[in-house]
């Protein structure tokens, strides 16, 4: 996909930290205490966190690896406890600290007061001028230890004019909270850069964000529906990078239809991954529903589905709406409208022809300009593509840096018989019919698209007992759909039913025949 400008000028990035957050401490003060409690919610909450373990608090500097630390994380908590100062080591992390800040590159700096009165760091009196005194009489002789002390102090008095928490009064848990929540908002969400990359995304997260409620203090499930190789999973994924920060646990379950180890380890992934700790907590379906229930009820998650293809995979792994604390949200990708019920539903459709340029360019022709011969043989692949992702990835992909000559062979080709590739994708909702379903679409693809609703109805009820109601379950799948009132389907999913039935190579063995030249052979030769 080419850039998306939209999604670039409307969206904060951020660099690539490798932290989400430095714990700056006194290890004697609080580590066992308050900071421990921090970080351990800091991690609940999918924030990556740096806490030294191995600090060398009576040391003149501090290592490399802190200051490596420092550098790399989005936010920096200073912990101020009654003997913070008396460590040169936190006084020279704090120097650094407040350097990274002043370099304006998107760092955050919170500090919190831990049982110590902000005016003592401030005007670094009490506990702190006791300190102060101590390292002055050591550095009294050193002109540069006096500077660095010197240093301390402004670091000091610049962190204490920062927006922090006084813990003092009030429920140490409480401010606990309060600190994530704030730092989770500031967390950049890094491994969404590859956003910008994708076409049309903009869009797909305002409409999917706006059926998600996030404000909303409840529990709800929202279904993003949509045919084969539309872009259903790059959408859930979007919106699970951008958002899962803002829960108390997060789990993406991609493909599910593919799982074959039992519904059981689907429930023991999503167990692991709320609770954070892995384990194998559940032996059947049914003790993984009463555990979900029973250990997620309190717990404000974020669970993404994705590719369900049975009602047994909502049943079974988010079942009902009190299983999860209130704030949660479920999304659920799926090729079936159906098993989405009565939930707020998101129908995925195909790009627009403008983004579906740019996702030819930039899977064809990469950085380069491509010329005016390319242009227009591009312009025919757009063409047949119908807007499908998938398939303009496939052949855009193919394509890239063959000649023109190549172009022309391909495009040849494409219009033939589509790549092997995406019909196999395509393909995955066919099998999944009933043998009924599978005929009327074959019947469809092969013969009645473009035909009025109401006859071909007829027809169809002439061959088959309760057409109307299977012609509703292939509507469902997304592989037909209505449009003025005439049965309509994808120009891949009629290739992809066609290559279903040409699969039996002689054209006599085939269930059905479209083209005039097989049928003149099949009836000359009497085949």
């Amino acid at each position: 996909m080419a850039s998306s400008s939209s999604f670039a000028s409307n969206s904060q990035y951020c660099p690539q930290w490798k932290y989400g957050v430095f714990l700056s401490f006194r290890g004697e003060d609080t580590r066992k205490k308050f900071t421990s409690h921090l970080y351990q919610d800091l991690e609940n909450r999918g924030i990556f966190t740096f806490l030294d373990d191995k600090r060398l608090e009576d040391g003149d500097s501090i290592s490399e690896e802190l200051v490596k630390a420092i550098e790399e994380s989005q936010v920096t908590v200073i912990v101020f406890s009654k003997n913070y100062a008396t460590s040169r080591w936190c006084l020279n992390e704090l120097v650094k600290i407040m350097e990274c800040k002043e370099k304006e590159n998107g760092q955050t700096v919170i500090p919190i007061f831990c049982y110590v009165d902000p005016s003592h760091v401030r005007y670094q009196s009490e506990s702190f001028a006791e300190a102060f005194s101590k390292h002055e009489s050591m550095y009294k002789d050193d002109v540069e230890g006096m500077q660095k002390v010197q240093g301390w102090r402004n670091a000091l008095a610049a962190a204490v004019n920062l927006k922090g928490y006084d813990i003092r009064d009030g429920i140490e848990s409480d401010f606990i909270q309060h600190i994530v929540d704030q730092v989770s908002s500031k967390i950049c969400k890094t491994s969404v850069s590859y956003l910008r990359n994708v076409v049309g995304i903009d869009t797909h997260l305002e409409k999917v964000k706006s059926l998600l409620e996030m404000k909303i203090n409840d529990v709800r499930i929202v279904g993003i529906w949509g045919m084969g190789g539309v872009g259903k999973t790059t959408i859930a994924r979007a919106i699970f990078d951008t958002n899962s920060n803002r829960f108390d646990g997060a789990c993406f379950l991609a493909d599910i239809k593919e799982n074959k180890c039992g519904m059981h380890s689907l429930q023991n992934i999503l167990l692991s991954e709320l609770l954070r700790i892995q384990a194998n907590y559940v032996n059947n379906k049914e003790d993984g529903k009463h555990m979900i229930a029973h250990r997620l009820r309190f717990k404000k998650v974020l669970v993404v589905l994705d590719d369900i293809d049975h009602s047994d995979h909502l049943d079974n792994l988010v079942g009902d709406l009190d299983w999860f604390g209130k704030g949660s949200r479920i999304i659920a990708t799926t090729r079936d409208r159906h098993l989405l019920g009565k939930n707020v539903v998101y129908e995925v459709t195909a790009l627009l022809d403008h983004d579906a340029i740019k996702l030819f360019h930039q899977y064809a022709f990469k950085e380069e300009v491509p010329g005016e011969c390319f242009e227009k043989l591009s312009l025919e692949v757009i063409d047949h593509a119908k807007g499908l992702p998938l398939a303009l990835k496939v052949w855009d992909s193919f394509l890239h840096k063959r000649d023109i000559i190549e172009w022309r062979s391909a495009i040849e080709q494409m219009k033939i018989k589509s790549k092997s590739e995406i019909v196999e994708k395509l393909k995955i909702s066919y099998d999944t019919l009933e043998t009924i379903q599978q005929d009327i679409f074959l019947d469809i693809a092969c013969f009645l698209r473009g035909i009025e609703k109401k006859y071909i109805i007829k027809i169809l009820e002439s061959c088959y007992s309760g057409a109307n109601i299977e012609l509703s379950v292939l509507i469902d799948k997304s592989l037909v759909f209505i449009d003025y009132d005439m049965i309509q389907m994808h120009d891949l999913i009629q290739d992809m039913g066609k290559y279903i039935v040409n699969m039996q190579k002689d054209p006599g063995e085939r269930s059905r025949l479209w083209d005039v030249k097989d049928l003149k052979e099949v009836l000359v030769n009497n085949s």
